[in-house]
């Protein structure tokens, strides 16, 4: 098991490096406004992009994954948005900005199925713990960026934001050189599994449908939560633009911790009770989030909105691929990727209702998200009461 751990740890590792560009570049978004006098709409655009182009290749590369397995494109995620955030250091350029955005989501779409993919083969029927030991890695890397970002930008200087290329390529390299080792391992445990259950799985679409908008209500929470955070925290609650990138830390490091307890629980009492609580605790969070201005109380509304965003990751995760257990790879990427499209198509929506009504306004969307994330947890079915040729990963309720 110790071998699997650190193995896990490796492949958190890449998480961070793709998942700090991610988070760093919606930080940096009141750098931009300012330097090229965007708009919110605008500004939304740019992580509309970053999502939009993640969303729609990253099926692809889990479909990929599942018919051809190549562990190697793993750092070459980290590599790809290494070179995005280079782009950022030096250009003021809408259009480089734009370019930027996408690249940064194309490493992210190429890390995220096959990551995911080679974490669930090498661990065995306790799956929680394990995703969400990989997801804490993605969770600190979403804690340092916006940290990073922050500092370079606003109490720095701008072309600072190599030092995000130089990390990562350095980390890719690690992951690249224990990659022969990691397909060894997963070889082992494919063995292991085939002699306890010789039962093949199957994919039940019609599950994972049900499952299909509480993805969704998650993605529009930590989509929207990323981009307009510290926005809200400059604009409507009057701080500065290095307070709002480290509100944006502060909520990403509480999801380090968030994202490892959702695992853990899951394994213990199941991911569909886990999901429940999480998004039943983040509606009032929410909700008196987005109609305050009182400072120490939007601070404090963050815990439970957090608890919305973080801690269903894992459970939703392994919900996805144990309705599609026939495509791992494949439910990976609608699961980390395609589904999220409308979190990212939210962006802009909100940024025009920001524009138009104001920023308090528009965010009203965080609880009405987590509301239907409540509803739907609810409809999905429980893997144990499905036929055992299509349960792949135990659930308990």
């Amino acid at each position: 098991m110790t071998k699997v751990n650190s193995y896990v740890n490796l492949f958190a590792l890449g998480h961070f490096s793709v998942d700090w560009v991610q988070t760093a570049i919606p930080a940096l978004l009141p750098y931009f406004i300012s330097v090229c006098h965007l708009n919110y709409k605008e500004a939304g655009f740019l992580i509309f992009a970053n999502v939009l182009f993640s969303s729609i290749t990253q099926p692809f590369f889990g479909y990929y994954a599942d018919k051809v397995s190549k562990p190697w494109m793993v750092p070459l995620g980290p590599v790809i948005c290494g070179v995005a955030m280079g782009i950022f250091a030096f250009t003021t350029n809408y259009t480089s900005l734009f370019f930027a955005s996408m690249l940064s989501g194309l490493g992210s779409s190429i890390f995220h199925p096959e990551g995911a993919l080679t974490v669930n083969r090498i661990t065995g029927e306790k799956k929680g713990k394990a995703l969400g030991l990989f997801s804490v890695g993605g969770n600190a890397g979403c804690a340092a960026g916006p940290f990073l970002a922050g500092i370079i930008a606003y109490k720095l200087d701008i072309h600072g934001l190599v030092l995000f290329t130089v990390i990562n390529i350095i980390l890719a390299a690690l992951i690249f050189s224990k990659i022969p080792a990691a397909i060894e391992l997963a070889k082992q445990q494919k063995k292991i599994a085939e002699q306890n259950s010789p039962a093949k799985p199957e994919n039940d679409w019609g599950a994972f449908l049900k499952l299909a908008p509480i993805i969704f209500a998650r993605s529009v929470g930590f989509t929207i939560s990323n981009t307009f955070i510290p926005i809200y925290w400059i604009k409507v609650l009057g701080t500065s633009a290095t307070t709002g990138s480290f509100v944006l830390t502060g909520l990403f490091t509480a999801g380090v911790v968030l994202t490892y307890v959702g695992g853990v629980l899951a394994d213990r009492i199941g991911n569909i009770k886990v999901m429940r609580l999480a998004f039943l605790i983040a509606v009032p969070g929410a909700m008196i989030l987005t109609n305050t201005t009182n400072l120490p109380i939007a601070v404090l509304m963050l815990l439970p909105l957090a608890v919305g965003i973080f801690v269903p990751y894992s459970p939703v995760v392994i919900l996805g691929q144990t309705y599609l257990g026939k495509n791992v790879g494949l439910a990976s990427g609608i699961t980390m990727g395609l589904a999220s499209t409308l979190g990212g198509v939210m962006s802009p929506v909100v940024g025009w209702g920001a524009d138009k009504w104001g920023v308090p306004t528009a965010l009203q969307i965080l609880w009405i998200a987590a509301l239907i994330g409540v509803i739907f947890s609810f409809v999905i079915p429980n893997p144990d009461k499905r036929p055992s040729h299509i349960s792949a990963v135990k659930e308990k309720r």
